[in-house]
């Protein structure tokens, strides 16, 4: 199968990059940079095309005789639809590392256009939504007239610069939660839970990460709200109510691509990530679950390689990871550890 890596030389697309080639695989490597592509397909031994996403035209003739594509460039609010909308016209697979709702939501859109062009569509093929989507879809199953859905996840190990910045464009939007089956915008921290993750109980506060969109068409919990940890909530909190001053949000995306890295290779090797979900029924029954596993990235490259050699293969359509792979999922990547408790 030949298989195109969008955004090769970014912070997680090189990884996947060298893992493929690592394991022998030989996708072709594309991206807009020539000057940051050719050296990189050089160093792999790889074939490489440059195509940037403004022009159709351009995309598609990029896409030629591609069969599955795993766009890894983002933020994918400006990016994922010009490459899924190519992906429909040339019968192309679509995978991305999103975590953005509404990205999850314009595609969600295009399930029927996707169906009739036999394609599959799976965005959030990596940590983003990955781990928390099957945590989901398995206390669902678990507990099939659920009506309220908590999601919290734990990272450590420092961020890309790709997911600083969709993370400096999605506080601009402000905190997003599901209720009754529709997104609704809250404040960023408006809500706050006790998670016990794997390694001790935290207070989490409520963001607005992929699953808010995902884990209603896993699960079809009409009420969703996903957290994180953060060490310093208030100084934190507040910034994120600056962000939403659009002149403030673009300064500071200009220039965190100087600023923000990447984990190292100690720090990325080290790290770890956890999730801990809550799923309530109307009784007042709940259920929990855990996973535990290797840092977020690590994680991303093993799951899209793994999604990439299962296509063609998966469901047509729009699909989200345990709906397309099952809720056990997650539990196959290397290193991840689930726990389902018993209900209660």
């Amino acid at each position: 199968m030949t298989w195109l890596l969008y955004g090769a030389t970014g912070y997680t697309g090189r990884l996947i990059a060298r893992r493929a080639a690592a394991l022998g695989q030989r996708p072709v490597l594309a991206g807009r940079n020539a000057a940051k592509l050719v050296p990189l397909a050089a160093e792999l031994g790889l074939e490489h095309r440059v195509f940037g996403l403004g022009d159709p035209a351009a995309i598609r003739h990029g896409l030629d005789g591609v069969e599955t594509v795993a766009h890894c460039a983002g933020p994918f609010a400006r990016t994922a639809l010009p490459m899924a909308t190519a992906c429909l016209d040339s019968g192309t697979h679509y995978v991305d590392i999103t975590g953005e709702i509404d990205v999850f939501e314009s595609l969600h859109a295009l399930d029927a256009p996707a169906e009739k062009a036999g394609i599959t569509l799976l965005p959030g093929a990596g940590f983003d939504v990955v781990p928390t989507d099957c945590v989901a879809a398995l206390l669902a199953a678990r507990l099939p007239d659920a009506t309220q859905l908590d999601l919290a996840f734990l990272i450590g190990g420092g961020a890309s610069p790709g997911t600083a910045r969709t993370a400096l464009e999605g506080m601009g939007v402000g905190g997003r939660i599901r209720t009754g089956g529709e997104i609704r915008t809250v404040p960023v921290g408006s809500r706050q839970v006790q998670a016990a993750f794997p390694s001790g109980t935290r207070k989490v506060v409520s963001i607005p990460w992929g699953d808010v969109s995902t884990a209603y068409y896993s699960t079809g919990i009409p009420d969703v709200t996903t957290y994180t940890y953060v060490p310093v909530p208030t100084p934190a909190l507040a910034a994120s109510r600056l962000l939403r001053v659009g002149p403030l949000r673009g300064a500071l995306a200009g220039v965190v691509g100087k600023l923000v890295r990447g984990p190292g290779e100690r720090a990325l090797s080290g790290s770890r990530s956890e999730v801990w979900g809550r799923a309530r029924d109307a009784a007042g029954n709940t259920v929990t679950a855990t996973l535990t596993g290797p840092g977020p990235y690590g994680m991303t490259a093993d799951s899209v390689l793994r999604i990439i050699g299962r296509l063609p293969g998966l469901p047509t359509g729009f699909q989200t990871p345990s709906l397309a792979l099952g809720a056990d999922y997650a539990g196959t990547l290397d290193g991840v550890t689930v726990t389902v408790e018993a209900l209660g």
